[in-house]
């Protein structure tokens, strides 16, 4: 069964729909106790991982030390303009503390300057320092045109990363279904693709996989799931 076809979306059951949401709380007032609550959410849904600013990334990985759900950070985030030098001290001190995933964003005014080059060391430099950890790479696809988006993503697989993203969730826009479907045919079957950004309903995460996304990332993952009607229903 193709896994990016509509009709296989449509038969999603809330388990196979949880094991492809990045189960995310990224704002900057979150509190601890409701970093708590993520965890046991994940745990309750089995989601693909807690998706966590770099500071709760050791409350997650304690609390979720036993129940084998991954726990994913951001770096550089949500601008990219960090120095490659501080992207890949966060992604060890992350890794040390118990993440085993880690959403980079890319230097995307240093990209949209025409410095490629720069953009995929940026990202080959995490890459190294988090192997073996799944990478994945945030484009900011509404700040790129469609010729953008492809070479985004052709320098982030030259670089090594595992998956591309839409967005970090705090720019203009976040993922269109268009932006997904370039993103899956520039990267092909073999890289994984990440929509995120603005998808808090069951229509618009079908919609995204059914695009080619293999993830989600979303902050309303539990009332997402709750929308999936269960098979015989």
């Amino acid at each position: 069964m193709n896994l990016f076809s509509k009709s296989f979306a449509e038969q999603l059951d809330p388990q196979q729909l949880a094991a492809m949401i990045d189960h995310t709380l990224l704002k900057a007032d979150a509190t601890e106790s409701q970093i708590h609550a993520l965890c046991r959410e994940a745990v309750d849904y089995r989601f693909a991982s807690v998706c966590v600013n770099p500071v709760w990334v050791p409350c997650c990985a304690g609390q979720l030390r036993d129940e084998k759900i991954p726990v994913c950070t951001v770096l550089g985030f949500p601008l990219g303009a960090s120095q490659t030098s501080i992207k890949v001290e966060e992604a060890k001190l992350a890794i040390s503390q118990g993440a085993t995933e880690i959403d980079m964003v890319m230097c995307i005014g240093r990209f949209k300057s025409g410095h490629f080059a720069k953009m995929q060391e940026d990202v080959a430099a995490v890459v190294a320092a988090s192997a073996p950890h799944l990478v994945k790479v945030i484009l900011e696809t509404c700040l790129l045109r469609d010729d953008e988006i492809i070479r985004a993503c052709e320098l982030a697989v030259a670089a090594g990363a595992g998956y591309v993203k839409t967005s970090t969730g705090f720019a203009a826009a976040g993922a269109k279904a268009d932006h997904i479907r370039l993103m899956r045919q520039t990267v092909g079957a073999k890289i994984g693709v990440k929509a995120s950004g603005g998808i808090r309903d069951l229509a618009t995460a079908l919609e995204m996989i059914h695009a080619g996304a293999s993830r989600i990332g979303a902050s309303a993952s539990v009332s997402i799931i709750q929308q999936v009607h269960k098979p015989g229903e």
